[in-house]
């Protein structure tokens, strides 16, 4: 079926397409309100990734790692007896907050007593009473200091800062009770801190997730009603017409709701890339409606006929704007062919969606516009804009008369970016986008340089023997291994059974601090019936004995260390690893133990390399994916070669500024790029596309067809451009850099793409100008596009609704094509 014929179909079909286009909407919005939030902490990790499964295999035995949250205050006056007092009472209610299962503090710390009959260690409470008096708390204090298990886990004395641990149900943090729970633990520790007029830091992974996606789902609520706003006094601006905004505005909104729909039902909830969808949407849905509408404004304008105005909009629109949908859902669909399955799922959605604009907007426009009166003469006085038309004036006087100047601004400009890419890295961070100021930044370096860090990172060793965990040798070598980890600046003192051992020492001789080492074989022949360490590890009892049991598995083959390390970044962290490896190695054989990293800290650093690695993949499949629909619709390597030139332009030249501004390459700044090049190949097809039709009606005269190409498609392409920078530009407002990144680059890239593609684009037309109009007049220059034969509405079966004198018409706009 031809364009034209598929025009008139529309037309005749109108309020049929509308009605069903409609029901579809209604249910498709019945789909997207039961659209719900991720909490999945990890998902941009293949499930099948070796690291993945070793972490759910820690998980399995250990149980969460990333359950923790801290709460921190730093006084003079913690052992002060009204101070402590409040400060169990914080402990107390905090404990009663549902889903919290236990709080490690100095209130609830605990102390071992030997007992003789039987023989045991019995935890009991260092700080029994809720009223202790000064004297009696001082007495208290020392013990408590004198206990080396708890120096630099719950308090530092150099700095003088106390740390509670909450512990929180790991099934709570996978749903949107959560918020309730850390909500609710927040207040409490606020309403401390203001009541003695401390500072309260708080932390820990779940605090983080709750707060970072608690200010993504605000954020993606604003951008979506902002991008709807500021597109919407955009058109306004550009169309001073109330219908071409409302009905612009419809198309993406009917797109926004479908893409919320499609999350539903393949079965997806919103991540921090699936919610950036329905604003995304609303921004590249915005062209489609101003290529479509100057379209139909400029052929009214030339012949005053409505219904030949429309047939024309769709067969001159139909396939460039096809072929410009197909090419964007191709930079976001690729994503699809990662690892991730974050990526994926945003591939997928954002893919399928972006088609579905070209569907809706081609039934929806020309449906629509066909109801609406004939558009008034201050509807198409924009094609007539002053400033727009110097603008291109200017543009054209460049192209045709300081090429060279182009040539060398062009090679400039990649000099620079080459210059600056040099100084590209990769590094991320598990707060990279937090801005400094930001609370949750500040508390994290609270913990960071007083506790040295809070990230959770495992190291498990496997004895390959059962009760291999009981062997003293091991536990000489887990002791010099920790001390090892405590002396590096960016680990905290690992925890494990050899610590609690060490514990259970002290307490054996008496609680002398001195004691507070792991036993000699003399030792042990008299602490091994206190320790019970041959009898079954199941949790049992309070306390010390459920930290002890989590460390070693329940056939004493696997020990577990348990480290807090702070937020050192995806490049650093692997050469800590690195390091702890080499010193592991000299300290257990590998003929005799097998260990493994993992942990939090070691998923997200795999995770943001399946990430980076997964968008640099894409990026490479969606410009062959693009090649080949380029090569397919201008059938024409050299104009395929032409085509690519104004658009790697501004990428290199992106690359290269983040280079010299030190912006990172990382998951939210490499996306820009995949999407950039999308969004920006539009520009160019649709220039392409133009300019292969104005060769035909000016009889293959190349400068004249370049020179009404760029002031016919100049100006959609101004208009669109400042459209898609408007729109990404309010990503920039946001208070996570990751998505600020996204939008002031993407903003970038596409505006050097406009400039590009009204300067380099057209020059390097003029400078093939022999080969091509060559290929022209052979007919053998974009095959898939030459014209079809303009059939007449009777022909089409449309009645004539002529109006008007088309001289008049064509005198007013010169540059309107037929």
């Amino acid at each position: 079926m031809s364009w034209q014929r598929l025009a008139s179909w529309i037309l005749k079909k109108r309020f049929i397409l509308l009605t069903l286009l409609g029901v579809l909407t209604c249910i498709m919005a019945y789909f997207a309100a039961h659209v719900q939030l991720s909490y999945d902490f990890i998902k941009s990790i293949p499930l099948n990734n070796p690291k993945y499964k070793q972490y759910l295999a820690f998980k399995k035995t250990f149980g969460e790692d990333g359950n923790l949250m801290v709460i921190g205050y730093q006084t003079d006056h913690f052992f002060d007896a009204s101070f402590f007092h409040d400060y169990q009472q914080l402990v107390k209610h905090i404990q009663q907050v549902p889903y919290v299962e236990d709080v490690l503090s100095i209130p609830t710390a605990l102390n071992l007593k030997k007992v003789d009959s039987p023989r045991r260690l019995q935890p009991v409470l260092i700080f029994p009473s809720d009223s202790l008096s000064q004297p009696v708390l001082d007495s208290l204090k020392k013990v408590f200091l004198s206990l080396p298990f708890y120096r630099g886990l719950l308090y530092n004395p150099e700095t003088h800062s106390y740390l509670m641990a909450v512990h929180i149900n790991k099934d709570i943090l996978n749903t949107s009770g959560r918020t309730r729970v850390i909500d609710a633990i927040q207040q409490l520790a606020d309403g401390f801190g203001q009541k003695h007029h401390l500072v309260c830091y708080l932390s820990g992974i779940p605090y983080i997730r709750t707060v970072i996606t608690n200010k993504l789902s605000r954020e993606l609520r604003i951008f979506l009603i902002s991008s709807v706003v500021l597109t919407a006094l955009i058109l306004l601006l550009f169309f001073r017409s109330v219908s071409a905004v409302w009905m612009s505005m419809t198309v993406v909104l009917i797109g926004v709701v479908w893409s919320l729909a499609t999350i539903v039902l393949l079965g997806y909830k919103l991540t921090i890339l699936t919610g950036l969808i329905p604003p995304l949407i609303v921004v590249i849905g915005i062209p489609n409606c101003v290529y479509f509408l100057n379209k139909y404004h400029s052929e009214y304008a030339r012949h005053q006929n409505k219904v030949k105005a429309l047939v024309r909009m769709v067969q001159r629109m139909g396939i460039v704007t096809l072929f410009t949908n197909l090419t964007a859902a191709i930079g976001f669909g690729v994503f699809f062919f990662t690892q991730s399955a974050v990526l994926k799922e945003f591939g997928v959605v954002a893919g399928l969606n972006i088609l579905w604009l070209f569907v809706i907007s081609l039934i929806f426009l020309p449906a629509i516009l066909s109801y609406l009166p004939e558009p008034r003469e201050k509807q198409v006085n924009y094609l007539e804009s002053p400033l727009l038309n110097w603008l291109l004036k200017r543009l054209e006087i460049l192209v045709f008369h300081y090429r060279p100047v182009v040539y060398v601004g062009t090679v400039l400009v990649l000099v620079f970016a080459v210059m600056g890419m040099s100084r590209l890295n990769s590094v991320g961070y598990i707060l990279d986008d937090v801005p400094h100021r930001d609370r949750l930044y500040t508390d994290l370096k609270f913990f960071e340089r007083n506790f040295k860090g809070v990230m959770p990172l495992e190291i498990l060793i496997n004895t390959h023997h059962p009760n291999g965990a009981l062997s003293l040798d091991l536990m000489n070598r887990i002791d010099a291994f920790s001390h090892y980890i405590a002396s590096q600046p960016d680990f905290a003192r690992p925890m494990s059974y050899v610590e609690g051992i060490k514990f259970a020492r002290q307490a054996y001789y008496g609680g002398d601090s001195l004691s507070y080492a792991l036993p000699n074989q003399f030792d042990l022949v008299f602490l091994a019936p206190y320790l019970q360490l041959g009898q079954s590890t199941a949790p049992s009892g309070n306390g010390f004995e459920r930290l002890l049991h989590a460390f070693v598995d329940s056939s004493k083959q696997i020990v577990r260390l348990s480290i807090n390390i702070k937020d050192v970044g995806t490049r650093r962290l692997p050469v800590l690893l690195n390091q702890l490896q080499q010193k592991a190695d000299s300290l257990f054989p590998s003929s005799r133990y097998t260990l493994t990293y993992t942990g939090t800290s070691v998923v997200f650093l795999e995770g943001s390399r399946y990430i980076i690695n997964g968008l640099t993949d894409s990026i490479l499949l969606a410009f062959i994916l693009i090649l080949a629909c380029m090569f397919y619709l201008f059938r024409s390597w050299q104009v395929v070669a032409i085509a690519f030139v104004p658009n790697i332009i501004p990428l290199v030249f992106t690359a290269g500024v983040m280079g010299w501004l030190g912006v990172p390459l990382k998951p939210s700044t490499v996306l820009v790029f995949s999407v950039a090049l999308g969004i920006a190949i539009d520009v160019t097809i649709r220039f392409l596309v133009n300019f292969k039709q104005e060769m035909q009606l000016v009889r293959y005269q190349m400068s004249e067809a370049v020179k009404r190409t760029i002031h016919d498609t100049g100006i959609s392409i101004v208009y669109t451009g400042l459209i898609l920078f408007a729109g990404f530009m309010i990503f920039g407002f946001s208070a996570f850099g990751g998505t600020q990144a996204l939008g002031l680059l993407t903003s970038l890239t596409l505006i050097l793409a406009m400039i590009s593609n009204l300067t380099i684009l057209p020059a390097m037309l003029l400078w093939l100008e022999k080969s091509l109009k060559r290929k022209a007049r052979r007919h053998q220059l974009w095959p898939a596009v030459d014209e079809e034969k303009d059939l007449s509405l009777e022909e089409l079966g449309l009645s004539d609704e002529h109006h008007g004198s088309p001289s008049s018409a064509v005198e007013k706009h010169p540059h309107t094509k037929n």
